[in-house]
């Protein structure tokens, strides 16, 4: 079995059921719904009330940072009050895009770290091109100890930078993509106990599908080479990625029915 650690089913073109049905079917036992605003966090805390193989993330991502207010935050609190809602974010630094000022997303990132450690959540970051400040805020305000780095795309030396803080990584599509032999090394330095697999669907689908809408059971196909990377069973990497997956989230017993 296999866990889709991030996903985002509100802008998947099947319902909810039906993609959690299908991923099931393609050796996929449990999803994360994330959610990246105000919006998109209710509808990933009502998918997982009454999904059972659905958990849910609820927390504003960086390209909205200047949406979080103290009544949004209050009520994030409130859904992150769940049990079914295992963390914080999608939260973190984007200065590629640029999308919010980037004092705003820091602002935005340091409030729900702080947040994820008030109610003992994971935490699930946004790093692009932003890998200084990202760890900065982390070790400035107290990372909580289930920190997860969402859609990997750094170097080997922040890889071991990552593992090395007591945090996970996470790997999605771009793993297998064939330009990309700089995030395969840094695969091969992260053990699987502090790995996870995602696929960020609908984006970021893998080789071969790069360029289609992603979808939860590909993560299976992102397996396929983390095992290739790190030269054992696949079965192997989808165990031990699933354990992973159940302690950075506190995720509830898996099922596969």
């Amino acid at each position: 079995m296999l866990v889709d650690t991030h996903c985002h089913l509100h802008l998947l073109e099947q319902p909810p059921a039906e993609v959690v049905a299908q991923a099931q079917a393609e050796g996929v036992g449990h999803l994360v719904d994330v959610g990246v605003d105000l919006p998109s966090s209710r509808q990933a805390a009502a998918n997982a009330a009454r999904l059972p193989q659905v958990s849910a993330s609820a927390g504003v991502h960086p390209h909205d940072a200047d949406t979080l207010t103290e009544p949004v935050l209050d009520e994030l609190r409130g859904l992150l009050a769940s049990e079914r809602v295992v963390a914080v974010g999608e939260t973190g630094l984007d200065y590629y895009r640029d999308n919010s000022p980037r004092d705003i997303q820091r602002a935005a990132f340091a409030a729900q770290v702080l947040l994820a450690r008030e109610l003992d959540k994971a935490l699930v970051v946004h790093c692009r091109d932003a890998f200084a400040d990202v760890l900065a805020i982390l070790e400035g305000e107290g990372a909580p100890p289930r920190t997860v780095f969402h859609c990997f795309a750094g170097d080997e030396w922040a890889a071991n930078r990552v593992v090395e803080a007591g945090w996970y990584v996470s790997f999605a599509g771009t793993v297998t993509f064939r330009n990309a032999p700089g995030l395969r090394a840094a695969c091969a330095v992260v053990p699987l106990d502090r790995m996870v697999l995602e696929t960020d669907s609908p984006f970021l689908s893998p080789h071969p599908y790069r360029g289609r809408p992603n979808r939860p059971g590909r993560v299976a196909v992102t397996a396929k080479t983390v095992a290739e990377v790190h030269g054992v069973p696949v079965e192997q990497v989808a165990s031990a990625t699933t354990r992973t997956a159940a302690t950075a989230f506190a995720l509830p017993p898996l099922r596969n029915d």
